[in-house]
């Protein structure tokens, strides 16, 4: 009897958030290998807000999901068959397999992982993608030294958390912004933060005052808009500012808003400059090492937050533009 796949495929380009008419569920024979290919059994796949603008069809850094194609995410899983010298039955494995339960491979998109040394969610997690965006948009992007003052935004999410806790291990300042009190008191309380504000609060311009007394030298933006703008204002003589993301502005259906106060960038002899983590992808193997290091040595702590059930995807992704995950937001793909 066939193995079967579940699948979610891209049904139509979105406009504002994603919809359920967007997606199409499809149920299929799991795919066979040919020479060379590798069948992987996706156990958890990776929810990014980078996800809103694979839908779109327009350039960017990489090329949008086609219509009618398997929704692209990074995956963690089990190698189930192989006619790859490289890999084996058994071994565990991350990389780009979609929304579904199998995933075929030419092996060169693919990393082994140890679920010994962590859980394979966390390699989605800290010791994944947001991980080493956190890893190389801090050290090469916001190029922090010691006694920085380092603002980061979304500072309760998955990447934020850790550019933080990086900002922290490198002898600088950490001043998150996140939205609600709980969130705030994690960053501060759990992650070792100096500082976490509440931009959802109505005081929140003037409680940002006093933690930034000194100003900003590096501001790592995961949300874009308004937030911004406000930290381009504080920025102090040859800030860095780390353009990561803008979830505030990805479900627009407006055009996107630009920063007010650039100019702020020219009188402070300041920088700017947007990244992308597959810029790093050669110095990968270091940048996980280094996280997995200060991981088991307790200097980096991450929190996954895990929803079950592939065709529970389309509403779980929405948590990520309401602010309803705490910590990396991960889907539980295989079936128990």
């Amino acid at each position: 009897m066939s193995t079967l796949n579940k699948q979610i495929r891209l049904a139509a380009r979105p406009v504002g958030l994603p919809k359920d008419s967007d997606w199409e569920f499809v149920t299929e024979d799991a795919p066979q290998i040919g020479d060379g290919e590798v069948l992987v059994q996706v156990h958890y796949a990776s929810l990014d807000p980078a996800m809103r603008g694979w839908m779109n069809d327009g350039k960017s850094y990489i090329a949008p999901v086609g219509i009618g194609e398997v929704m692209r995410a990074g995956t963690v899983g089990e190698v189930v068959a192989s006619n790859n010298p490289a890999f084996a039955a058994g071994d565990f494995v991350s990389g780009m397999l979609g929304i579904q339960q199998y995933g075929v491979s030419n092996g060169k998109d693919l990393v082994k992982v140890d679920p010994n040394l962590a859980p394979l969610e966390s390699y989605l997690g800290g010791l994944g993608m947001p991980g080493l965006t956190a890893y190389f948009g801090l050290l090469d992007v916001g190029a922090v030294k010691e006694g920085d003052t380092v603002l980061v935004s979304g500072a309760a999410g998955a990447v934020g958390s850790l550019v933080g806790q990086i900002a922290k291990i490198k002898g600088a300042r950490a001043v998150g912004i996140a939205g609600g009190a709980d969130k705030c008191a994690y960053v501060v309380n759990e992650l070792g933060f100096d500082a976490c504000v509440d931009y959802k609060s109505e005081g929140f311009l003037n409680d940002l005052k006093e933690p930034l007394k000194t100003g900003v030298d590096v501001y790592f933006d995961n949300v874009g808009g308004e937030i911004l703008d406000i930290a381009l204002a504080r920025l102090n003589r040859h800030a860095r500012v780390a353009i990561c993301g803008a979830i505030s502005q990805y479900n627009n259906t407006t055009p996107v808003r630009g920063p007010q106060n650039y100019m702020n960038l020219l009188v402070q002899h300041a920088r700017m400059e947007g990244f992308v983590v597959f810029d790093y992808l050669k110095q990968y193997g270091e940048g996980m090492k280094q996280l997995a290091t200060w991981h088991s040595e307790g200097k980096l702590k991450f929190k996954e937050h895990v929803e079950e059930g592939i065709e529970n995807f389309p509403a779980t992704l929405l948590k990520l533009f309401s602010g309803e995950n705490f910590g990396k937001l991960v889907l539980k793909i295989k079936e128990d």
